[in-house]
């Protein structure tokens, strides 16, 4: 690969894949041995970054990100180009993640991801991914057509707790050669949010309602990926978050806001310092952030910010990364994560594993356990050894521990604060009471319960080191989330939910359904039958048309 970068190649967390191309790694999703691709090298930035990129639109800075981990040799430039520009160009805002201020006093920022088609952070990931996987396809196909052989066919699986569903149908709906299964738990998330994925009619798009938990849904898709006869007869890739397509596209928007402070005049990078506090379920949109801070974007911590879902925020706290243990119905504790995980307001974070926290553990034994002055490959070698083990023991054990050196290199970038639901409900009435006018004239501003977990994490922050400014990430838009919008500010006379409810989201209730309810009874076996036959059915239907 002499036409690479270190950057441009992948590698499993587990060790068993290394020098993988882009395509491949976004094609596969997860690694054959299980584990999670990662760039095997972490870019630094160009020399004049700052000056460079200060003053690029959207697209244009996704593409100089984006290309130090993209080969010229697999995405030709214009053509990376043409990706991100069809990628971004269904978003509402000119900007596409615009960063507002909420409290100049506290410096407390926001950066609002939710301007795409769904209304929801993982459009800025899945709009991208969702062109990749064309190109490639389109690519590969046309190659075949040559050799006089039959068309290639993607079939693309995800679990949702939310939001990752809907924003990966509206990616791929309607693309020719792909099938899209999407997995959710019954009744554990939002209305609004599975109406979104269960009102599209497009033939290619498959929603399975699943009785379980998401992280029931995740387990299924890993097992899915490591069955090899599905593999081998259906081209399997996945849309969730273990596809590093979706950390590196998430990337870019740190650099983004960070531009667009400095743009506002609200923030002197020679004299001001900057935390970032993310909502955090399945750790993708965090590690992205870290990403971007070991490439040299000058965050000072990363603020890792759970519900009561906290598996994260327990580790931080301890160096023990574990399961709740289930109490017994007799206790008298209350048993708050009933089958693991507990329902919160915030159901787009009610995760009991995150799952891309692998990929941070690989960074950080990579750093603690060797040497720079070692061979890559060796280093790459023992932090994978270790990432196994801790897997082993998490598979087999339900958790593990790590030892003080690696848990003070995590604390060293992240912190991290747990949210209640009733203090994410507070966080909601108090945004909405704060002075505050945008550029419609509202004097109102309604947060979402996700990025009201952010806002409650990054205000406390701000109590324990004043001074420093904090951009939460916003990830969703509030209509999405109507119970806990209407809880929280079910006092507040100005207050009608209508106001803030978008027409692509207004009429959903009418439309037709299509669904797939798979009940427990039926798990594993029966998701892959479904699967098999509808792909089947597919792939017919190409061939005759």
């Amino acid at each position: 690969m002499a036409s690479y970068t270190p950057s441009q190649i992948y590698s499993s967390t587990r060790g068993g894949s290394s020098g993988v191309s882009f395509e491949e790694a976004v094609f596969k999703g997860l690694a054959p041995d299980n584990g999670l691709f990662v760039p095997e090298i972490i870019p630094s930035l160009p020399s004049n970054w700052e000056k460079d990129w200060a003053n690029l639109p959207f697209q244009s800075l996704v593409f100089e990100i984006l290309s130090l981990f993209i080969s010229p040799t697999e995405i030709p430039h214009d053509s990376l180009r043409a990706i991100i520009r069809q990628s971004y160009s269904s978003f509402r805002a000119p900007s596409v993640t615009p960063t507002i201020t909420l409290d100049d006093k506290r410096k407390i920022h926001l950066l609002e991801l939710f301007h795409g088609p769904t209304f929801a952070f993982k459009d800025v990931a899945l709009q991208f991914l969702g062109n990749l996987l064309e190109f490639f396809l389109e690519r590969r196909n046309q190659a075949r057509a040559k050799a006089r052989q039959g068309r290639e066919h993607l079939t693309v699986i995800g679990a949702t707790s939310g939001d990752t569903g809907s924003a990966g149908i509206y990616a791929l709906r309607g693309k020719k050669d792909i099938s899209i299964f999407i997995m959710f738990p019954t009744g554990k998330i939002s209305p609004v949010q599975e109406a979104q994925m269960t009102t599209v009619t497009d033939g290619n798009v498959h929603c399975l309602s699943v009785e379980g938990t998401f992280d029931d849904c995740q387990e299924f898709l890993k097992d899915l990926f490591t069955d090899h006869s599905l593999n081998a007869a259906h081209n399997i890739t996945s849309i969730n978050s273990i596809n590093v397509s979706r950390i590196l596209a998430q990337i870019s928007y740190y650099f983004v806001s960070y531009f667009s402070l400095i743009r506002s005049g609200t923030f002197d990078p020679s004299a001001d310092r900057l935390s970032v506090a993310v909502p955090t379920g399945n750790f993708g949109d965090i590690l992205a952030g870290f990403i971007a801070k070991r490439m040299g974007l000058p965050i000072l911590r990363l603020i890792v910010s759970t519900n009561e879902n906290d598996i994260i925020h327990r580790f931080l706290q301890t160096g023990a990364y574990e399961k709740p243990i289930l109490l017994s119905t007799g206790s008298k504790e209350k048993n708050d994560h009933a089958g693991g995980v507990k329902e919160t307001l915030s159901p787009a974070m009610d995760i009991l594993i995150s799952s891309n926290f692998e990929r941070l553990l690989w960074f950080m034994a990579y750093d603690v356990y060797s040497s720079p002055m070692d061979r890559t490959e060796i280093r790459r070698d023992i932090a994978s050894l270790k990432v196994k083990e801790w897997q082993t023991a998490l598979k087999s054990k339900g958790g593990f521990s790590v030892e003080q050196e690696l848990l003070d290199a995590v604390r060293a970038e992240f912190s991290s604060e747990r949210v209640s639901d009733e203090e994410t409900l507070a966080t909601i009435r108090d945004v909405y009471q704060w002075p505050y006018t945008d550029s419609s004239g509202s004097n109102h501003y309604v947060l979402d319960p996700h990025s009201a977990v952010g806002v409650a994490a990054a205000l406390r922050s701000a109590e324990a080191a004043p001074g420093i400014h904090y951009v939460a990430l916003s990830t969703a838009h509030p209509a999405k989330f109507s119970r806990a919008v209407e809880r929280a500010l079910v006092k507040e006379k100005a207050f009608r939910f209508n106001d803030i409810l978008p027409p692509q989201l207004s009429g959903l209730d009418g439309l037709p359904r299509r669904v797939i309810h798979v009940q427990k009874s039926e798990g594993l076996d029966g998701i892959r039958k479904i699967i098999m036959d509808k792909v089947k059915k597919e792939t017919k239907e190409t061939a005759s048309s």
